[in-house]
């Protein structure tokens, strides 16, 4: 069999089982990215791997990989692009902002915390050799604070809780945490990338002035193009051809820094104005291939990097304390920003369950840590499984908190992811 056709049976088996598991949890009631992920990890050593191990090491051999990992990177960068065009403050929640202020920062602060209190059980056993304290401690850190927007916003059109008080303040609190959460693993990863100080300084300052030029050139200038080659707010093929190019081009640049690409996709989807048609048409035309075509290819790539190790007996109890450090953190940090706020136990305890989603968006961070060589494969196992456990969690708690309320009119949220 020659490559082609090794690559194509590859993507049939991926993308098969991957919509075959996103119907199967979407008739559960879970968002489909679940289905997608568990899709992954069975394709890994723990379930495929250990069912049929000749199979899967002819199938998934490493000199086969390679065409898989482009693919994977040009979904993550799509993805984050249109990511970062997404986030803003949903329609009505500016009244809200400081409640939402204190639930997304404490949802954050609170996981940092209990995340480094954590670490140095974790850390003798579970830190790749050369792998100093603090940049393990301070990406389990984050790690641990992640909350998934895309999937939240998902469950929240689902449950038609999207114009709701509580939705509202859940989407604008889940926007502040990303932020922070993903400007503090840039921080993290350029530490851990960085060749001593100077080295740090350098990603940072490089980072910055991405971002500056980003921010204070390009913004400007994109809006001004967009409304002489799109003032419908519906841009034609070649316009998106140039905004993609800029994309990748961003991404190559805090590729280049020793950050991941992911960074310089997100900060250019950020540089875009926040227009609903033209981000209705990224996820369209760009997203929706991104998500149904690449990002499978992403989550089989990260179950090939799973490790049976991380269920071991031995390991058992460390990732028992996983869980519990990641649930009580989300639980803890955003009840409390919300009580802070004023809001009642119930509503308080449904934001909490809610920033407790993680989803692909924790999967994107691992899959950072894991090519930064920050943290291992038993950890990243770990960690898949606290993301896939709270994720699914999420639907039927809020679904338990909310029964019998009366549901806000169903308002505009992505479909997607």
């Amino acid at each position: 069999m020659n490559a082609t056709s090794h690559l194509l049976l590859q993507l049939a088996l991926i993308l098969g089982l991957a919509r075959l598991l996103a119907w199967l949890l979407g008739r559960l009631g879970q968002p489909p990215v679940i289905g997608e992920m568990i899709a992954g990890f069975l394709l890994g050593p723990i379930a495929f791997g250990a069912l049929a191990p000749e199979l899967h090491r002819w199938l998934f051999a490493p000199e086969h990989l390679v065409a898989l990992n482009g693919i994977s990177q040009i979904g993550l960068v799509l993805f984050m692009f249109v990511i970062g065009a997404e986030l803003r403050a949903p329609h009505g929640a500016r009244a809200g902002l400081l409640a939402a202020a204190w639930i997304g920062v404490l949802a954050v602060v609170v996981p940092v915390a209990l995340g480094l209190g954590l670490a140095p059980l974790l850390h003798a056993h579970y830190a790749p050799d050369g792998v100093g304290f603090w940049p393990f401690a301070l990406f389990l850190a984050v790690s641990l604070g992640i909350t998934a927007f895309p999937v939240l916003a998902r469950i929240l059109k689902d449950r038609d809780l999207t114009r709701g008080a509580v939705g509202q303040l859940a989407l604008a609190a889940a926007a502040i945490a990303d932020a922070l959460a993903w400007i503090l693993l840039a921080l993290v990863v350029a530490l851990v990338g960085a060749q001593g100080w100077q080295g740090f300084a350098r990603a940072l300052v490089g980072l910055a002035a991405i971002a500056a030029l980003g921010f204070v050139l390009l913004r400007p200038l994109i809006a001004r193009w967009l409304a002489r080659h799109a003032d419908d707010g519906r841009p034609t093929g070649g316009v998106l051809g140039v905004l993609l190019a800029g994309a990748c081009a961003m991404a190559a640049a805090t590729e280049w820094l020793g950050l991941h690409a992911v960074f310089g996709a997100f900060l250019f989807g950020l540089c875009l104005p926040r227009d609903d048609r033209l981000l209705e048409i990224l996820i369209e035309r760009i997203e929706h291939v991104a998500v149904l075509a690449l990002m499978p290819v992403f989550f089989a790539l990260a179950g090939l990097n799973t490790s049976a190790d991380a269920f071991a007996a031995a390991a058992l109890p460390m990732l028992g304390l996983v869980l519990a450090v990641a649930i009580a953190g989300k639980l803890l940090g955003a009840g409390a920003g919300a009580r802070i706020a004023g809001l009642p136990w119930r509503s308080a305890l449904t934001l909490g369950a809610l920033m407790n989603t993680r989803g692909l968006m924790e999967l994107i961070v691992l899959k950072v840590g894991l090519d930064a060589g920050v943290i291992g494969h038993e950890l990243f196992t770990m960690l898949t499984v606290m993301a896939i456990v709270t994720t699914l969690m999420t639907s039927p708690i809020v679904g338990w908190l909310t029964r019998g309320r009366h549901a806000a009119p169903q308002g505009l949220a992505r479909e997607s992811q």
